[in-house]
C-alpha cells in the first residue's frame, strides 16, 4: 500500500515516512551517533572523576554529577535509536518504543534543566550571601534536592501517557517528542505549561541569579582592588582568590549559556508550532532543531577538561593516558590546590571591604565557591572551642617568633599596645569577633527552635533578635 506525502509516492508503515533524500538520513545518523559516543564517554569520565577524587566530593558537586548523570543517560537511551532508524530512514520500534523513547529525552531533558537551575541558585547563595549560607548544604539537604529534581521531571513526563498530549514521531520521522504539532486543547495546554514551569521560569532563576553574582563579586573585586593598592601580600592573596572565584562564575555560566542555545532551536520550532503557524515548519525544522538539543550533552565535560584544574588533575591522576592528552602540566597541579577555600576568600574579601578582618575559620562549609567549587572539607564540623585553641597557638607561635627575630638580630622595637598592625593583635581580635558572632548565631538558632517547637507567638521577638544579629554583624564589618 502507497500513500502519497509531499507529492511522492511512498510506503505505508506504523509510521508516516517523509520523502528525503537518503544521505539526509545518514547525514543526521553519523552525527548523532558522534554527539552520543563523545556524550557517554566524557560524561562518564566526568562521575569517575568526581567519584574517585576525595577533593572533588563536596555537597554542591553532587549538583555537577547529578548533571553528568542526565546527560549520560540522555546520550545512552537516545543515540543508538535515533541511529538505527536513521539508518532505515523510518521509526522501526512501534508506538511502545516511540512512547518510551520520548518519555526518556523528556525526564532526562527536564531533570538538566531543573539541575542547572539549582547550580545557580547555589552559587547565588554561597557567593552573594556566605555568612548565611554556613552550614547551610550538606550531602543529604543536597542529594534531597537531587531527588526533588528528579520528581518534579517525572511529573513532567508522565502526562503524556495519560492522555494529556501524546508521544509521537517528529521531523524525518526518525525520533520521538511530545506532540506539539496538533492544535488541540490538550496539545496546547501541556505545550503552554511545560514550557512556562520548565523552560521561561527556570532560565528566569538563572538569569536573576547571575546577575546577582556579577554584581556582587564586581562591587566585592572593587572593594579588594582598593585595598590592594596598600601593596599588602595578604591583600594580593585575597584579590587572586576573588579572581579565581570571579572565572568559576563565569565557566558556571558558559556551561548555562550553551545548555540554553542548545534547546534554543527546539523551543523555536515548538513554539512556532504552538502559535498556529506549524505549517511552516519544514521535516528539517524539526530534527536539526533536535539533534542540536541533544548534542548539549557532550559540552559540560569539554568545558571541565579545557577549564577546570581539579578536574584535569584527577583524570591525569587516575587515568594518566588522559593527564598527558590534555596536557595537564606541574601548574595545572598547581592551580588545583591553589583553588581550596575560595569561599573562605569571599568572606574575607567581603570584611575587608568595610575594614575589619573576618574571623579565621568561621566562614568555611562545604558549599563551593562556583559552579564547580573545590573547597576542603567544611571546618565548621570542627568544635568551636578547638577552633580557638588552634587560633591561640597561632598567636602564641607569632609572638614567640618575633622574640627570636629581635633576639637574634639584636634589635628591640617597641610595639604600642593596640597597634592594629601587629600580627598577634589582628589574630586576637579576630578571635574575639568569631566568638561573640557565634554567640550571637547560636542564641538565634536556639531562640528560632524554641519557637518552631511550642508556639509562634514569639515571631516578633524573633525577627528583633535577627535584627539585632544583623546589626552586631554590620558594626564588626562581617556582613
Amino acid at each position: 500500500k502507497l500513500v502519497t506525502l509531499s507529492g511522492s509516492m511512498v510506503p505505508s508503515y506504523p509510521f508516516p515516512t517523509v520523502d528525503v533524500p537518503d544521505h539526509a538520513h545518514y547525514t543526521i545518523g553519523v552525527v548523532i551517533l558522534a554527539v552520543g559516543i563523545t556524550g557517554m564517554l566524557g560524561n562518564f569520565l566526568v562521575i569517575y572523576a568526581f567519584c574517585r577524587s576525595r577533593s572533588l566530593q563536596t555537597p554542591s558537586n553532587i549538583f555537577i554529577i547529578n548533571l553528568a548523570v542526565t546527560d549520560f543517560l540522555m546520550c545512552f537511551t537516545q543515540t543508538p535509536t535515533f541511529f538505527i532508524n536513521s539508518m532505515h530512514k523510518r521509526w522501526i520500534f512501534g508506538k511502545k518504543g516511540c512512547e518510551v523513547y520520548a518519555f526518556c529525552g523528556a525526564l532526562f531533558g527536564i531533570c538538566s534543566m531543573m539541575t542547572l537551575m539549582v547550580i545557580a541558585v547555589d552559587r547565588y547563595v554561597v557567593i552573594t550571601r556566605p555568612l548565611a549560607s554556613l552550614g547551610l548544604m550538606s550531602r543529604r539537604k543536597a542529594l534531597s534536592i537531587v531527588a526533588a529534581a528528579w520528581v518534579y521531571s517525572m511529573g513532567w513526563s508522565l502526562p503524556p501517557f495519560f492522555g494529556w498530549s501524546a508521544y509521537v514521531p517528529e521531523g524525518l520521522m526518525t525520533s520521538c517528542s511530545w506532540d506539539y504539532m496538533t492544535f488541540t486543547p490538550s496539545v496546547r495546554s501541556y505545550t503552554m505549561l511545560l514550557f512556562t514551569f520548565v523552560f521561561f521560569i527556570p532560565l528566569f532563576i538563572i538569569i536573576f541569579s547571575y546577575c546577582c553574582i556579577f554584581r556582587a563579586i564586581r562591587h566585592t573585586t572593587r572593594a579588594i582592588t582598593k585595598i590592594s593598592c596598600e601593596g599588602t601580600r595578604d591583600s594580593a592573596k585575597r584579590f587572586n582568590k576573588m579572581r579565581s572565584e570571579w572565572k568559576m562564575a563565569k565557566i558556571a555560566l558558559i556551561v548555562i549559556l550553551l545548555y540554553v542555545i542548545s534547546w534554543a532551536p527546539y523551543s523555536c520550532a515548538a513554539l512556532t508550532a504552538f502559535a498556529g503557524y506549524a505549517d511552516l515548519l519544514t521535516p528539517y525544522m524539526h530534527s536539526v532543531p533536535a539533534v542540536i538539543a541533544k548534542a548539549s550533552a557532550i559540552y559540560n565535560p569539554i568545558i571541565y577538561a579545557i577549564t577546570h584544574p581539579k578536574y584535569r588533575s584527577a583524570l591525569s591522576k587516575y587515568i594518566p593516558y588522559l593527564g598527558r592528552l590534555l596536557c595537564v602540566t606541574g601548574r595545572d597541579r598547581f592551580s588545583s590546590s591553589s583553588f581550596q577555600s575560595t569561599r573562605r576568600s569571599t568572606l574575607t574579601s567581603q570584611s575587608e571591604s568595610r575594614g575589619l578582618s573576618k574571623p579565621r575559620n568561621s566562614s568555611v562549609s562545604e558549599s563551593e565557591s562556583a559552579h564547580f567549587s573545590d573547597t576542603e572539607e567544611d571546618s565548621s564540623r570542627t568544635p568551636v572551642p578547638r577552633q580557638l585553641s588552634s587560633d591561640v597557638n597561632q598567636v602564641r607561635h607569632i609572638s614567640q617568633r618575633s622574640k627570636v627575630r629581635g633576639h637574634n638580630t639584636g634589635e628591640f622595637e617597641r610595639t604600642p599596645v593596640h597597634n592594629p598592625t601587629d600580627p598577634a593583635i589582628c589574630l586576637l581580635s579576630q578571635i574575639t569577633v568569631s566568638i561573640r558572632v557565634r554567640f550571637m548565631s547560636t542564641c538565634c538558632y536556639l531562640h528560632t527552635l524554641i519557637c518552631t517547637m511550642y508556639s509562634t507567638e514569639d515571631v516578633f521577638n524573633l525577627k528583633v533578635i535577627h535584627f539585632q544579629l544583623y546589626y552586631f554583624k554590620c558594626q564588626i564589618g562581617v556582613v
